[in-house]
C-alpha cells in the first residue's frame, strides 16, 4: 500500500484550462520520487492536491490506503504529515524573523513551549540557516530563502516533505548544497522526500523513482534509471535523456563499463570510468 496515492484526479482552472486529467500517482515510505515534466505539465497542481490545498473535481487522494476529507479537522492531520514547499520561498515566509517564522507551525499545532524550541533548534541547524535565527526575513537571499521555508516545514516534521522546483532559482553552488541538506535531514528525520522538476538531470542523479508528466497526467512512474533510458516516453513528455544516463550508455556500448555494472549517477562516478587501468603483464 502507497503511503500516499493519487487516483484519477481531475483538476480544471478557471477559463476551463484542463490541469491534471485523471492523475495516477504513487508514493513510497522512503522513496525519492521526483515528478518531472516541462513547464504546465500539472507537477504543482499535482502537489497542491496531495497537500490538500486544492479539492480534486474528481478522483480522489489517499493517505495510508483511506481517501483524505476536506473538513478543518482532517486537513490540520493531513498537513502535518505532509508538508509542501513552495517554488518561490517568499510565498510562505511571514514572519518578521527566520526563529519566529520557523516557529509559527510548531506554535499552531498546540505544542509546549519547549517543545516548540526543540523543533525550531532541530530545523534551523538542520538546514544549516541556525547562525540566521534573528534575521528579517526580508533581508535574506534567495537560496536562504528556501532553506528557512524548508526549515519552517520540517520544525512540524512531517512524514512526506513535497517540494515544488526546490533548486529553481540557485546556483550550481546553491544546488549541490540544498540537496546535501535534503539528503542528510532525509537521513536523521527518516523523511519521504518528493520533488517536481524540468531538471532531467537533477531528476536521474538524486531520486529512487521517477513520474513523468504530460498533459496533467503521468505517463509513467517506475525506478529513474529504466524510466530515463527510454527515448519514446522521453520524446513523448517533451524531455531529453540525462546526460549522465545517455554518458553510461555509451561506456557499455564500448566495453568500458561492463554489462552488469551500475550505470553512473554522479559525476564523481562518470569520472572514475575515464581513469586509467592498470596494465596487465604477459605472464601474469
Amino acid at each position: 500500500m502507497s503511503l500516499l496515492e493519487a487516483r484519477a484526479v481531475v483538476h480544471s482552472y478557471p477559463g476551463g484550462v484542463r490541469a491534471l486529467d485523471g492523475l495516477d500517482l504513487r508514493i513510497e515510505r522512503g522513496r525519492r520520487l521526483a515528478i518531472l515534466g516541462p513547464n504546465g505539465s500539472g507537477k504543482t497542481t499535482a502537489l497542491l492536491h496531495l497537500n490538500g490545498i486544492l479539492k480534486p473535481q474528481s478522483g480522489s487522494v489517499l493517505l495510508d490506503g483511506r481517501p483524505m476529507q476536506y473538513d478543518p479537522a482532517s486537513l490540520t492531520d493531513w498537513r502535518r504529515r505532509v508538508g509542501l514547499v513552495l517554488q518561490n520561498a517568499d510565498d510562505q515566509l511571514f514572519a518578521a524573523t527566520v526563529a519566529e517564522d520557523v516557529s509559527f507551525g510548531p506554535l499552531n499545532l498546540g505544542l509546549a513551549a519547549a517543545q516548540v524550541q526543540e523543533r525550531v533548534q532541530y530545523a534551523l541547524e538542520a538546514l544549516h540557516v541556525a547562525a540566521l535565527a534573528e534575521r528579517a526575513t526580508h533581508m535574506l537571499s534567495f537560496g536562504q530563502k528556501k532553506r528557512v521555508a524548508i526549515a519552517g516545514l520540517v520544525a512540524m516534521r512531517p512524514e512526506i516533505l513535497l517540494l515544488d522546483e526546490p533548486t529553481a532559482g540557485l546556483d550550481h553552488q546553491g544546488t549541490e548544497d540544498l540537496l546535501a541538506v535534503l539528503a542528510e535531514l532525509e537521513r536523521s528525520s527518516g523523511a519521504t522526500l518528493v520533488l517536481s522538476t524540468h531538471d532531467v538531470d537533477l531528476a536521474y542523479c538524486f531520486a529512487d523513482e521517477v513520474a513523468l508528466f504530460e498533459g496533467g497526467r503521468a505517463l509513467c512512474q517506475g525506478s529513474v534509471t529504466q524510466t530515463l533510458m527510454d527515448p519514446l516516453l522521453l520524446q513523448q513528455a517533451g524531455l531529453a535523456m540525462p546526460f549522465l544516463l545517455k554518458l553510461g550508455l555509451r561506456a557499455r556500448e564500448t566495453g568500458i563499463l561492463g554489462g552488469e555494472a551500475p550505470l553512473p549517477r554522479t559525476e564523481e562516478e562518470a569520472l572514475a570510468l575515464l581513469m586509467p587501468r592498470p596494465a596487465i603483464r604477459a605472464g601474469g
